[in-house]
């Protein structure tokens, strides 16, 4: 039987294959038919010039090189649609380079109200279709189609996994069977999926058209994962290994050879050298525009606090910035003056674990405070921070020093990358995160750090100042 279920597997693999194609292929149509409407739009003709011809030409090799090259010509079953607008925003940055560059290369005579108009068409229509082709993929998978039967290694643990994939229909996944010795896990699945000794992978994989293995155990087995990869490449089955230390490694990790020797090397911080460069210049450019933008809002807000109550427009207070640097934090301030001072007196009305300091109804709160702490604009003046280099926008949130000297030693960690006026944590819940949980979103952030995290951050912060889901 096993013959018959590589030849299927093979099947799959090349109808994926063909389907990735098309979709470059449907974008590369896509483009070049928004080149010649814009370009009827604005020369009132589709007879293009010799010089528009090459340019055209150029466009059709370079688009799909930048969309293989970034996998946006795959649909993956789980890509937030952030990520794939970051994604899109790469290509068209690099595709802009890119066709500047041949212009003066090739010294062709091209309008520039033209070729910007066109690639931020472009990329509007791009990103709209590739959308709808998730949005669809998602609608099949939620009726049973499109979708990939899985095996799932497991322990004791593994039941919020399972339960995430059973909730999570539109990814596409159906559970075939738990691979476990645990008494607890096959007591508590066993009328639901069939559960199976490791001993008897292949015999499943062999008589079940099984598409995925996901090995979830805490531990790595090495001669065990060894012998399973192997198997499933013999196999044409895809396995997924889930493992700190793996998801360190992805981002963390360098290769270090000593003699002719190599070895994983970890570091606890980002060491992209390149990549931490354009995420300082963003945050330079960024706040700047910012505060340029809202100069008027900054005005507005003066004025209502000012005559709500009495004290100054922004409140001030000490932090601990990288590697625990203390530096003047600034925000609008939301508080009754001198509300530092009041503190003792509300202290028995923490509502927040660990060494942080919050409650809900705070009777110290001003009326035009509880408005901007509800949309986080009191936060806006950080941007100043993140100008004078103490903040960044995207990072652990920077805490109070009497904080930091109650940290647990793996705690003080989060100090090691700059701190920001957003990052997982404001996006995730907020103050309904315990201390702990919080602390441990600030290290995911540090160690699996990159400009597209940020990006997708920075989304979901807006989303979340719409939402009102400040404190």
């Amino acid at each position: 039987m096993s013959p018959l279920f590589l030849s299927k597997r093979n099947k799959m693999s090349t109808s994926k294959s063909i389907f990735n194609t098309g979709l470059t292929i449907i974008q590369l149509i896509l483009s070049v038919l928004i080149f010649f409407g814009f370009y009827y739009a604005l020369f009132d003709t589709v007879m293009l010039p010799q010089d528009y011809k090459v340019l055209l030409i150029c466009l059709c090799f370079l688009w799909p090189f930048l969309l293989k090259r970034l996998d946006i010509s795959k649909v993956f079953r789980i890509n937030p649609f952030s990520y794939i607008l970051f994604r899109y925003i790469i290509v068209f940055i690099c595709g802009t380079l890119g066709l500047i560059f041949l212009i003066y290369l090739l010294k062709l005579d091209i309008n520039r109200t033209f070729l910007f108009w066109f690639l931020g068409i472009d990329l509007v229509f791009l990103y709209i279709f590739i959308i709808s082709v998730y949005h669809y993929a998602k609608i099949q998978r939620g009726k049973g189609k499109y979708t990939n039967n899985i095996l799932i290694i497991g322990d004791k643990h593994i039941g919020g996994f399972i339960n995430k994939i059973e909730n999570n229909s539109l990814w596409g996944y159906r559970i075939k069977g738990i691979v476990t010795d645990s008494p607890e896990t096959i007591e508590k699945f066993k009328n639901r999926y069939p559960t199976y000794s490791i001993e008897s992978i292949k015999d499943q994989l062999l008589k079940e058209p099984i598409d995925e293995l996901f090995y979830c155990l805490p531990s790595m087995d090495t001669k065990l994962v060894s012998d399973l990869v192997y198997m499933c490449l013999e196999l044409g089955v895809t396995f997924r290994v889930s493992s700190q230390i793996l998801q360190l490694a992805r981002n963390k990790s360098t290769i270090y050879y000593l003699g002719e020797t190599p070895f994983f090397t970890f570091q606890n911080t980002p060491k992209q050298s390149l990549n931490l460069f354009i995420k300082t210049a963003f945050d330079k450019v960024f706040s700047l525009c910012v505060l340029f933008v809202l100069t008027p809002l900054f005005l507005l807000l003066a004025i209502l606090i000012k005559i709500d109550s009495k004290g100054p427009v922004f409140f001030t207070q000490t932090r601990s910035g990288l590697r625990g640097r203390e530096f003047t934090l600034y925000k609008f301030r939301s508080m009754c003056d001198h509300a530092e001072d009041m503190l003792d007196e509300i202290k028995a009305e923490n509502e927040q674990d660990g060494p942080v300091f919050k409650i809900k109804n705070d009777k110290r709160i001003t009326r035009v405070g509880r408005f901007i702490r509800k949309t986080s604009i009191d936060e806006l003046p950080q941007f100043i921070n993140v100008l004078k280099g103490d903040m960044s926008v995207v990072g652990p949130r920077p805490p109070i020093p009497a904080e930091v000297k109650e940290y647990k030693p793996w705690q003080t960690r989060r100090l090691s990358m700059k701190p920001g006026i957003t990052c997982i944590w404001q996006v995730s819940g907020r103050n309904q995160i315990p201390f702990e949980q919080w602390m441990k979103l600030d290290l995911q952030y540090i160690d699996t750090w990159s400009i597209g995290l940020d990006f997708m951050i920075i989304l979901k912060t807006i989303k979340t100042i719409f939402k009102h889901d400040g404190q």
